[in-house]
């Protein structure tokens, strides 16, 4: 299969082209300033910023893949984040390829109900949340045998910002805190990647749902890192996301179960994986 990976360079990118070589896929990927230095993998790289529609429609006419994986990740940048996906839904549907979207549980704002199912309609309330929601919008519009799959804080190795935070925090060279009371539904990298080419290599189309299977406060997440690394999960400094003067989504609990059944990978549990990682 023909794969082309969009945010190629970022964390989830870089597993997303490890696993996608591995499994024999001529791959090509894109990055936003340059290409990893690592020569291991037989990538094409492409430099692409989704605020260009003529880069985009360049990088799919060179790249011709089969599948698109938007792995891209531009924060609150509306231009980035909302209307780029919206950009490669249409150049991807104009080359007949497939597209796999990845968004957040961030356009939930987790004041309803605990449990957010692939049924759920989007009610964000950060320009975050707000930006990835647009984009799911627009990506279905156009590109209708698309997937939108919406995953969660994303941990592994130690690579993660949620990782290299808890590090910093219980050495003191980082300030703030680690919330107790804004949960999430936490998922390996490696769980992830292998869910989204699952994805890409069936007939799967609309919104999936890939989370871990344990909801759990960052701090507590930060717990688990803290001692799977062998640091003082004491050192980890608490606050209550609910004080913040900014808005911010609380208790979002991606529930998972529909996808789950139809993919091979387990989605495993924060617990589970932090044991082990």
């Amino acid at each position: 299969m023909e794969m082309l990976i969009v945010g190629g360079s970022g964390f989830l990118g870089t597993e997303l082209v490890r696993r996608a070589v591995t499994a024999g896929h001529a791959t090509s990927a894109t990055h936003s300033s340059r290409p990893p230095r690592d020569g291991r993998h037989p990538v094409a790289w492409y430099r692409l910023d989704l605020r260009n529609t003529d880069q985009v429609q360049r990088v799919m006419a060179e790249a011709r893949p089969q599948v698109v994986i938007n792995a891209s990740s531009g924060l609150a940048d509306w231009a980035v984040t909302a209307e780029g996906p919206v950009r490669l839904a249409l150049a991807a549907a104009r080359s007949g390829s497939r597209l796999i979207h990845v968004s957040s549980d961030a356009v939930f704002s987790g004041r309803n109900r605990l449990h957010y199912d692939e049924a759920q309609l989007p009610d964000p309330i950060t320009p975050y949340g707000a930006a990835k929601a647009a984009a799911e919008t627009g990506v279905r519009l156009v590109h209708t045998d698309s997937v939108v799959a919406r995953t969660s804080l994303i941990i592994g190795g130690g690579q993660s910002q949620h990782e290299r935070t808890v590090h910093e925090l219980a050495a003191g060279t980082r300030a703030g805190a680690l919330s107790t009371d804004d949960i999430r539904c936490p998922i390996h990298v490696t769980d992830l990647a292998e869910a989204l080419l699952e994805l890409a290599a069936s007939d799967a189309r609309g919104i999936h749902h890939l989370g871990g299977a344990d909801a759990l406060s960052r701090h507590e997440l930060g717990a688990l890192i803290a001692g799977r690394d062998g640091l003082d999960p004491s050192q980890l400094p608490t606050c209550l996301r609910a004080e913040s003067p900014y808005p911010s989504p609380l208790d979002v609990r991606l529930d998972s179960r529909v996808t789950q059944r139809k993919l091979r990978t387990r989605l495993r549990g924060a617990h589970e994986f932090l044991g082990r990682d």
